[in-house]
């Protein structure tokens, strides 16, 4: 298949291009040129161009995609900008599947069931990056309804390769960097809420099952492993691949929300809750597929990729302020 990433240089599609070229697919990037945590793949294509622009760049003037992923579209006027660069009238470039990276946090917060369903409403009173996420939705799916547009939806979860999964702090080195250093660790409510974490190559496999898969048009998909975790559970799995057990303390996510302010939408609006996903409509449209990478094998890979080379092992300070301002903060309470 010939294929187009919107972006592709992040923690998810870096993955989904090893795998795609590794398949003997051609892949197309369309991003502004910078160096992902990944070299590319030989025989990638990258056409630089900043999709903010507002015009669509050159090499996309009547060309066609078998699929086309975009993973940087953020609010509905992101959405209506690639209905109009391939909607394969005139000069623009046609597709035979559109798919959206939308987001599982736009699931019905607070939840009113325990498992998670693609039929789960979408409603998201906290965060307003979900909110936009499901007008991005809504305006495909009026795409899809009056002209047929060809859509795909699909919804990751927290979705991890070469980030560690954190609530509060910063997703990367960071939190191992304080975890080694015997830092405290903050963990919001008492840890022990459910969360769904899935690997970056279980993903990437299920995604690839529904590229040019002509049944997944007018759907919407989540793709997580099975696993269920605390949040204890979690932190502790990191500690132990980074060889340090953690100094954790517990901190309610209202409160955190009330002194961080970056944090609160993101803690209110997903990680606060349980995240348990009920799996079978991927599988029954990907046949043969299931995620098999459990969180402590995976995060050991994490963890050893970090470790391989110095120079990724950097620490956000203003990150580490952040936490250290939450914990001052409960300690005064």
């Amino acid at each position: 298949m010939k294929i187009l990433f919107i972006g592709g240089t992040g923690n998810i599609s870096s993955t989904l291009s090893r795998q795609l070229v590794d398949r003997g697919h051609e892949l197309h990037l369309v991003n502004r040129g910078r160096t992902s945590k990944h070299p590319l793949p030989a025989g990638v294509k990258v056409i630089a161009h900043d999709v903010h622009s507002g015009r669509p760049p050159g090499a996309l003037r009547g060309a066609r995609y078998d699929v086309v992923v975009d993973w940087i579209a953020f609010t509905a006027a992101d959405v209506e900008r690639d209905l109009a660069w391939f909607s394969g009238g005139g000069d623009a470039a046609a597709t035979g599947q559109y798919i959206f990276i939308s987001s599982a946090s736009a699931y019905q917060k607070p939840p009113a069931h325990p498992v998670i369903t693609e039929s789960t409403p979408l409603a998201n009173p906290y965060w307003e990056y979900s909110r936009n996420k499901i007008a991005c939705e809504e305006a495909l799916m009026r795409a899809y309804r009056a002209s047929g547009f060809p859509m795909t939806i699909v919804r990751p979860s927290h979705t991890y390769d070469t980030i560690v999964p954190v609530a509060v702090g910063k997703s990367d080195y960071t939190i191992v960097d304080r975890i080694r250093r015997g830092l405290p660790v903050v963990i919001h409510g008492e840890g022990t809420s459910l969360w769904t974490l899935t690997h970056a190559d279980d993903f990437a496999r299920a995604f690839i099952g529904l590229c040019g898969n002509p049944r997944a048009i007018g759907h919407a998909f989540h793709i997580t492993s099975d696993e269920w975790l605390t949040w204890d559970q979690i932190l502790r799995l990191v500690g132990r691949a980074a060889g340090a057990e953690p100094n954790l303390v517990h901190v309610p996510s209202a409160f955190i929300a009330k002194v961080d302010p970056e944090t609160g939408p993101g803690l209110l609006g997903d990680k606060s809750w349980c995240a348990l996903f009920d799996n079978a409509k991927i599988k029954s449209f990907v046949p043969g597929w299931q995620a098999q990478i459990p969180f402590a094998e995976g995060i050991r890979r994490t963890l050893a990729w970090f470790d391989a080379d110095p120079s990724r092992q950097t620490v956000d300070e203003q990150a580490n302020a952040r936490v250290e301002e939450i914990l001052r903060a409960w300690r005064r309470e």
